[in-house]
């Protein structure tokens, strides 16, 4: 007993007289000291190996720290919408947990179509108590790509066509995130504006369109909302992947913005160990998506960042500059997240959580049309309300790709309208039409039996009799998250409604004329029985609480305040991605399977509303449309100067009152006309807009506020921002075709 004792004791002090001998204190672990401090003293206590076993995953969510030292590994999650099911260690498939499902919060379009930043910063601040609650570092999200083409399979993750409202909704949802001391992996950067052909696609389009269109919600992020890290996107531009971009990352990213967090690869975006060691890429994740069934003993052993990597250190083929700069940058990734012992802990689908879903649902439910004020349902007058569509029945938080979830409980529109209803009249459905009767993704099954086999025409039969005698009929349709419609890898085949729905609503609306056509989707719809249905209502994938956010606004409860993201339009051909013929790809790419196909973003800055106004085309609904239960009445905007200065800025005023019964909320936008420029610019771009709620009869004058960046272009020759004196004109308005009133001013 006395050699272990003697034998413990020596080794004790062996050990300690080692560290005396080092005359290093672990600084790295004194949370007094400055981050940057502290980086460099881990930086340097760090062998080779441990480095490089820091940029590269060790599993399909998760990256290595250096447990010798103490410096935990990182944990990420998909995604942008709620916290990701497990998985297994090296496959897709579920692990099996019994307590990780989430609360579903409503898709990004959503809140984008609240035009709202505190409930972005809400919405972040209790996705990020999830997260941190089930131990993830890093949030996959939120994206931010822009809104190209209705036909992009993804749209539903983002936040529209505008860069201005993207990147107004995006920073207080970093913010609120990262509060929880969970960083926060803004996506994807950049370009990723469609999903067929994503890993070759190379993005073919000027540096103005590129700076004035696609990156400013991502600048916002970096700079505004201070995001901690950034995923890669698949595609290519300029030739090279987005992921190991040398234009994108280290010239714009960090040269011009000056980034300090992590560069992500998304999962098997990475193709190169030369390009991800010069190119910027800091961690890889998923180049094998299988895991270790490749056959090689490790394969995250072999991904581009690790054994390729140490191995061209060790040829001599590089130096090991490129790896310090990048495992600084997840130190101090480690020392916003995993190293601050003052982050909290985290909560899980509270009550707190369900209460903001469902705010963020019902102040994005658009309301489209409202002939007659058929809406909202009054229930004194309807003794039997029919419900019909599969929309009404499918849970919607299971599927569309990495965003799926595992949802602890989803309220479905019928049980929504039914609950809301109880005994105070009948509530009815038919299913109208049969679409995706299936319900699973990635091993998450909904266990929903929603099989019929009955043929479209009985089903329509059907249908159109039960609503010869409802009071109201509710059809709830749309898209939903199967491949080819809402979903993640792949794009829509059209901008039409799938499976029989355009018949199915234009004889309902032949035999009642109380029809309310509910459309589910992250995406426009044509809708060419527009003029004969007297009610329309856009809601979007709403989550854990879309059923009852759903009555809610249909029985009056509350008020719709929710405004369009992006443009409908009537056609696919009156938008310029499809117009113009470069969209999926360049034919002859297309024809010879080349590697790579070239898309050629012809219509250049014209996007959405500013192709719309420049080829003076109608759209179905505007881009910032939306109707209430109330009516505003706007007074004459006026500015408190008529000339600004290039250091300066102008404030418009108007006065907004609220005509009707009842309260409500209007959101005033405000967009700029250059009124003569040297280069072609919009009609008019969206530079700033306030969301005002007010009671019946109340009035208040609203103020917004812009500066020189508001009227400035990006000129690619100087490569510099460029606001030219001149005339200038303010439109103020609440959509943008719906215009109020306009001032002119200079700038001087």
């Amino acid at each position: 007993m006395n050699k272990i004792l003697k034998l413990i004791t020596l080794f004790f002090l062996t050990g300690l007289l080692s560290v005396l001998s080092q005359n290093k204190s672990p600084i790295y672990l004194d949370a007094t000291k400055p981050i940057e401090e502290r980086i460099e003293d881990a930086l340097s206590r760090m062998t080779l190996d441990e480095k490089v076993a820091m940029l590269h995953a060790q599993s399909k969510f998760s990256s290595a720290g250096v447990p010798r030292l103490g410096i935990p590994e990182f944990w990420t999650t998909d995604g942008p919408h709620g916290i990701r099911p497990e998985v297994l260690w090296d496959k897709w498939e579920q692990a099996g947990w019994t307590n990780d499902s989430c609360f579903a919060f409503p898709a990004l379009t959503c809140l984008a179509a609240t035009w709202d930043t505190d409930l972005s910063f809400l919405y972040g601040h209790s996705l990020g108590e999830e997260a941190r609650y089930r131990k993830k570092d890093i949030l996959l999200g939120p994206g931010v790509n822009i809104y190209r083409t209705p036909l992009n399979g993804r749209n539903f993750e983002y936040m529209g066509e505008d860069p201005l409202l993207s990147s107004r909704m995006v920073v207080p949802y970093i913010k609120g995130v990262q509060q929880n001391g969970v960083a926060v992996c803004v996506k994807h950067y950049a370009l990723n504006n469609q999903e067929t052909n994503r890993h070759t696609t190379n993005v073919v389009l000027d540096d103005r369109a590129l700076y004035e269109i696609y990156l400013p919600a991502f600048k916002a992020a970096v700079q505004e909302g201070k995001a901690w890290s950034i995923m890669g996107a698949y595609n290519l531009y300029k030739n090279q992947h987005a992921c190991q971009n040398q234009y994108l990352l280290n010239d714009i990213l960090r040269g011009e913005w000056g980034f300090d967090g992590v560069v992500v690869s998304d999962w098997g975006g990475t193709h190169s160990t030369s390009q991800a060691i010069f190119n910027g890429l800091d961690m890889e994740f998923g180049t094998w998506t299988d895991g270790l069934a490749v056959g090689t003993s490790n394969a995250y052993n072999s991904y581009y960042l690790a054994k390729p990597y140490l191995d061209m250190i060790h040829s001599g083929k590089v130096g090991t500059k490129e790896l310090d700069e990048k495992v600084r940058r997840i130190l101090r990734l480690a020392f916003r997240t995993t190293m601050d012992k003052n982050r909290p802990f985290g909560s899980f689908d509270s009550p707190e959580h369900s209460s903001a879903g469902l705010k963020i649902a019902q102040d994005g439910t658009v309301l489209l049309k409202n002939t007659s004020n058929v809406l909202p349902i009054k229930l004194d007058k309807a003794s039997k309300i029919l419900v019909v569509g599969e929309n009404a029945i499918k849970m919607m938080t299971v599927g569309g790709g990495s965003s799926s979830l595992k949802a602890r409980y989803e309220i479905l529109p019928l049980e929504g309208i039914q609950s809301r209803v109880g005994a105070q009249a009948k509530v009815t459905y038919t299913r109208g039409y049969v679409g995706d009767p299936t319900g699973e993704y990635n091993g998450v099954v909904t266990k929903q039996d929603l099989k019929d086999d009955r043929s479209s025409e009985v089903l329509l039969a059907e249908a159109v009799d039960a609503a010869k005698d409802a009071d109201y009929v509710i059809f709830i349709g749309g898209l939903n998250k199967s491949d080819y419609q809402d979903c993640e890898n792949t794009d829509r085949a059209g901008l039409e409604l799938p499976y029989n729905q355009d018949k199915v609503i234009a004889e309902l609306a032949k035999v009642n004329n109380k029809l309310i056509v509910v459309n589910i989707s992250g995406n426009a719809v044509a809708m060419p029985w527009v003029n004969e249905v007297p009610a329309i209502v856009q809601t979007w994938y709403l989550g854990s609480e879309a059923g009852n956010a759903i009555a809610s606004v249909l029985f009056g409860d509350v008020n719709p305040s929710g405004k369009l993201p992006f443009s409908f339009p009537a056609k696919l051909t009156d938008v310029g991605a499809h117009k113009l013929g470069e969209y999926p790809g360049k034919k002859e790419d297309l024809a010879n399977k080349r590697d790579t196909v070239d898309v050629t973003y012809n219509e250049s800055i014209f996007v959405g509303y500013r192709w719309l106004d420049k080829e003076k085309i109608k759209p179905l609904f505007s881009f910032g449309h939306g109707l209430s239960y109330t009516t505003f009445q706007y007074g004459k905007p006026v500015s408190d100067k008529t000339e600004v200065r290039a250091d300066g800025h102008i404030t418009f005023s108007v006065n907004l009152k609220n005509t009707g019964d009842r309260e409500g909320a209007e959101i005033v936008q405000l967009y700029i006309s250059d009124l003569k420029s040297s280069l072609p610019r919009p009609l008019k771009e969206l530079k700033a807009f306030k969301k005002i709620s007010l009671k019946a009869g109340e009035e208040k004058t609203v103020e917004l506020t812009i500066d020189k960046s508001a009227l400035s272009f990006f000129d690619a020759n100087k490569h510099e921002w460029i606001a030219e004196l001149g005339d200038f004109e303010a439109l103020i308005g609440s959509s943008s075709s719906d215009i109020k009133g306009k001032v002119k001013f200079k700038l001087k």
